[in-house]
């Protein structure tokens, strides 16, 4: 899931129209922008099988995606955005942090652990959508429906009668940024 994170971050935007968007796409990919100068350096890896794609990887981000991990990145960056926004965007900011990893739990294999580096060998988490193609992709599609239209509708309405194109140029941008996102996901099929 790539895609269905951002359309969270859309919907989220819309009831929460005082905390800037980039702020709030960031927040959703903050675990994966964190992820990836640790699987840079190795201490975060992926096993993907010949032939990888949408969801074909083991991904053992044991760090930044086990469920303290998380929680503590989420803190933090909510932590950040009340110094930032005030404190309804750092708990908004924190919250949308967090859904990256209860949106993960739905579609990874197991391979969350619920301690930082899989402390305890406990249990790996992951409900493994991705294993049903057409339903990932189906609740990616529908992530990034609702987040546009809740977008699109709140822009139009604080638009008002004086600013109703910027409003809808907006929304187009957002939309095909969206768009673009779900195509890596998907295109990744192939």
């Amino acid at each position: 899931m790539f895609a269905g994170h951002f359309g969270l971050a859309a919907g989220v935007r819309a009831k929460t129209p005082e905390v800037p968007l980039w702020a709030l796409m960031l927040a959703t990919q903050l675990l994966d922008a964190v992820f990836v100068p640790l699987y840079l350096t190795g201490i975060e890896t992926i096993d993907t099988p010949f032939g990888g794609g949408y969801g074909k990887g083991i991904i053992h981000a044991d760090y930044t995606h086990s469920l303290l991990g998380a929680m503590i990145i989420a803190v933090l960056a909510g932590m950040l955005a009340k110094k930032c926004w005030g404190r309804k965007a750092g708990f908004v900011l924190g919250a949308v942090v967090f859904s990256h990893w209860l949106l993960d739990l739905v579609v990874h294999r197991a391979d969350m652990p619920i301690l930082p580096g899989n402390w305890g060998n406990l249990p790996l988490l992951g409900f493994g959508v991705w294993k049903l193609e057409g339903l990932s992709i189906a609740l990616e599609l529908l992530l990034l429906i609702i987040g546009f239209i809740l977008y699109m509708r709140s822009a139009l309405r604080k638009a008002g009668g004086t600013r109703v194109k910027e409003a809808i140029l907006s929304s187009i941008v957002l939309g095909i940024m969206l768009v673009f996102a779900l195509a890596t996901d998907v295109l990744s099929l192939f």
